[in-house]
């Protein structure tokens, strides 16, 4: 239903969450900081604006959006998001939390593979206003992010 990913498509979130680090993804083992038999949270390949390093949630199983996703992984991702949410406001000290989730291309999904975002937000980070301004950073740069996460959620 609602599908846009091409005939053969090879899903770069896929590939990082078997672990497999090569070109077609830009996930690496360092940026997970949370994985269990259905999800898997790791710091997103690009900073966005002033709210750098922040998590993505996604299904173990491949789902391009969230017309297909199963109730099982759905409740799942919830459950996990609360829990990220909560660990991300300690580890980063953020006066909110934003979640984000992009279903087609008309919204802005460009990977095809369900994922929802979790954005710290910090008054007057201009994070709309931003959100076109992304940097990649190197998994180095990406490093801290993840080990402060991983620190709250021990």
């Amino acid at each position: 239903m609602h599908n846009h990913a091409p005939q053969d498509y090879i899903c770069p979130i896929c590939l990082g969450i078997k672990g497999i680090e090569d070109e077609r993804t830009m996930i690496r083992k360092s940026d997970i900081v949370f994985q269990d038999d259905l999800v898997t949270v790791f710091i997103g390949s690009f900073f966005v604006g002033n709210n750098p390093g922040h998590p993505i949630i996604v299904p173990n199983e491949h789902f391009e959006n969230l017309y297909d996703l199963s109730d099982e992984y759905a409740h799942r991702i919830i459950d996990v998001s609360k829990k990220i949410a909560i660990a991300l406001k300690s580890a980063r000290k953020c006066d909110g939390v934003m979640v984000l989730q992009n279903n087609e291309p008309a919204s802005n999904q460009h990977a095809f593979h369900y994922h929802m975002h979790l954005f710290p937000r910090f008054d007057n980070d201009k994070l709309h206003e931003n959100m076109a301004v992304s940097t990649k950073p190197t998994v180095e740069e990406r490093l801290p992010y993840a080990q402060a996460l991983k620190k709250e959620l021990v």
